[in-house]
């Protein structure tokens, strides 16, 4: 196919959405979201997806694709772009690829890390040890194991903390090993990879901004009409960020204003997860984006 391969990525408010759609309308282009939570039906705005307009002008791929009690997973994801990237190649467009999950656009790049399966019994054991000891406690052990995998991984990720644990248990070796496999520099596919870079403090700006934005569209209340759907919330889309701090907001354990300010801050934390995971990404022309620079410029 001599279409173009493009993949935008950059930490969460960067502005990779919108550079998206611009060169999607300029390249005819059919555009793929690599977003793990705009996949989820009826959580619009918390999850910043395109608008209805952008998405009658542009052809979107994954998004809107399971309902908010369901769970998803890099699997899932896979089992769903593999099609979706078919079908624009077989209608000789241009793909664009965007989002910010670090996870599937390192999945994208390289395929998926499978590693040795799983020991229910040392997975038990290592989840009452987490108990009784802490995660802490557990994060410190894998630190001595493992220090490259315990620096990427936070001492309160319970389930990246076991798995990392449970596969040096199994195989004696760290899971960064394995994963080292897993990062080379040969993608499976031609991609162009393009990065948004913004001075932390520019970022942080349009971070807040945002949970401003979120709220005044409605936030609040496309919270309480998921809560009111008859199946809960999977726990994917009950702990993203935005949809977690409203629903702690709603059952009375915090003021609004609390929930704003716990929306922002967990999102720069998040944009800070996000800047370490692509620190380790291969061949990304990084743009550093001002704050005056205009979308024909970007």
């Amino acid at each position: 196919m001599n279409n173009k391969m493009i993949l935008i990525l950059g930490v969460t408010a960067s502005g990779k959405g919108k550079l998206a759609f611009n060169l999607a309308e300029s390249l005819d282009a059919e555009i793929i979201s690599v977003d793990s939570m705009k996949v989820y039906r009826r959580m619009n705005i918390g999850t910043a997806k395109p608008s209805k307009e952008a998405q009658a002008k542009i052809k979107y791929h994954l998004i809107d694709v399971v309902e908010p009690h369901q769970s998803f997973s890099v699997g899932k994801f896979i089992e769903l772009s593999t099609p979706a990237f078919e079908q624009v190649k077989n209608r000789n467009k241009s793909i664009i690829a965007v989002g910010g999950t670090a996870l599937y656009i390192k999945t994208l790049l390289y395929g998926l890390f499978e590693g040795p399966g799983t020991d229910e019994k040392i997975r038990a054991e290592l989840k009452e040890k987490a108990k009784k000891q802490g995660l802490l406690k557990l994060h410190q052990q894998l630190t001595n194991i493992d220090p490259q995998a315990a620096e990427r991984i936070h001492y309160n990720d319970e389930k990246r903390i076991i798995r990392a644990m449970e596969v040096y248990q199994i195989t004696g070796v760290p899971i960064s090993k394995f994963q080292q496999q897993f990062s080379n520099d040969i993608a499976l596919h031609n991609w162009k990879i393009i990065g948004l870079r913004r001075e932390k403090s520019e970022e942080n700006k349009r971070i807040n901004a945002r949970a401003k934005k979120m709220i005044d569209a409605g936030l609040v209340d496309e919270v309480k009409s998921l809560l009111a759907e008859d199946k809960p919330l999977s726990k994917q889309a009950d702990c993203a960020i935005g949809y977690a701090e409203i629903i702690d907001h709603l059952k009375g354990h915090i003021s609004l204003d609390q929930a704003i300010e716990l929306i922002k801050k967990n999102t720069r934390r998040l944009a800070k997860h996000q800047r370490t995971w692509f620190k380790t990404f291969k061949n990304v022309n990084w743009l550093n984006i001002k704050t005056e620079d205009t979308a024909e410029q970007i």
